[in-house]
């Protein structure tokens, strides 16, 4: 047993520790008071004598929870999927306007289908309702993504391809702004309370659907990691060790399609989460080997998300502020500290 292997299994350790003891207090934290005796009854037995603390912890605090866990593990492989694929570290899904596109496929539905097409209409479509969103924003993940890997092939700065990337997500957000200025105020209301981000509607059905399509979506990247190992190399290399990189490229679209549309259809645009996480877990885990990367990603992913959560409710009060202003007020820093400490960041990509 390696040195390195041992400290990365402790690094699991620890963050998986982390992550258990933050879902614990994500579900006990709150406006409402419940002790913790309680709060473990009813998460173990499903029964409390208190039938409003049943409700809280069912119906609100544990989908809640469970909703943040999915978000992270799906933005940070999505984030990291990206870095490799542009071989950029300033790639993310909200960096290519790939957040911004599946942005575009919700307002599809939300503004373009008048007040049948509100988010409490949607809901009342049960699970087809649910289908819909989730696949238009995929839709509209997808087809900004193709659009940037079509443009890739024809540019090879990496540098240049992230502002372009960068403007495609600028066209995006000045077609919604069109489509917000002629829709009516209420349609407005609706959607502009979805862009602040919030892990607190995703209950009952909907949490269904989102768990398996990211978990399908985390698969792919899972099954794609021995390709992301080899695209880290350089395309031409990749070739020559035998991989179809068309093929792999397609995989990866499709992975980062279904975990940032579907995460975004429900949850709102959730920024700093896919481009920061892959930077904090590349130096605590001190490799670029994507089969430890991805379930590192995931792991560190959700016990930030987890923390920003607990934050944004802001314990003991009534007031809940919007998740992406926590995920960036939190997260940027950290970020700016790394990035300035570690001057080769460049070298994890070559």
């Amino acid at each position: 047993m390696t040195h390195a292997g041992d400290s990365r299994r402790w690094m699991f350790g620890l963050l998986g520790v982390l992550a258990v003891a933050l879902f614990c207090l994500d579900i006990m934290l709150g406006s409402v008071a419940i002790p913790f005796k309680e709060v473990f009854r009813i998460v173990t037995t499903g029964e409390s004598e208190n039938r409003a603390w049943l409700f809280i912890i069912e119906k609100i605090r544990l989908p809640k929870a469970l909703t943040a866990v999915l978000a992270g593990c799906g933005l940070s492989v999505s984030g990291l999927q990206m870095q490799t694929l542009f071989r950029n570290p300033l790639a993310g899904p909200s960096e290519l306007g790939i957040t911004a596109g599946a942005g575009l496929g919700v307002a599809a539905v939300m503004l373009a289908g008048g007040s049948s097409a509100s988010m409490y209409a949607i809901s009342q479509l049960g699970i087809s309702g649910s289908w819909l969103i989730i696949g238009m924003a995929s839709l509209g993940s997808g087809l900004v993504l193709s659009l940037i890997l079509l443009i890739a092939g024809r540019v090879r700065d990496n540098v240049i391809l992230l502002i372009v990337g960068v403007m495609i997500g600028t066209i995006t957000l000045s077609i919604i702004s069109i489509w917000q200025y002629f829709s009516q105020p209420e349609q407005l209301q609706e959607y502009i309370m979805w862009t602040f981000g919030s892990l607190g509607g995703v209950t009952g059905y909907h949490l269904y659907v989102l768990s398996g399509v990211v978990t399908a979506g985390l698969m792919l990247a899972f099954a794609s990691s021995k390709s992301l190992n080899a695209l880290l190399l350089g395309e031409n290399y990749a070739r020559s060790m035998g991989l179809t990189v068309g093929r792999t490229r397609l995989v990866i679209m499709l992975s980062t399609s279904l975990l940032t549309g579907s995460i975004t259809a429900f949850c709102g645009p959730i920024g700093f989460v896919g481009i920061a996480i892959p930077h904090i877990a590349r130096p605590l885990f001190k490799t670029s080997n994507h089969r430890v990367l991805i379930p590192a990603t995931c792991l560190a992913g959700t016990v930030l998300l987890l923390l920003c959560d607990i934050i944004a409710q802001l314990p003991g009060s009534q007031t809940v502020i919007p998740i992406n202003v926590v995920t960036s007020l939190l997260g940027a820093p950290v970020v700016i500290w790394i990035i300035i400490r570690r001057n080769n960041i460049r070298s994890a990509f070559s």
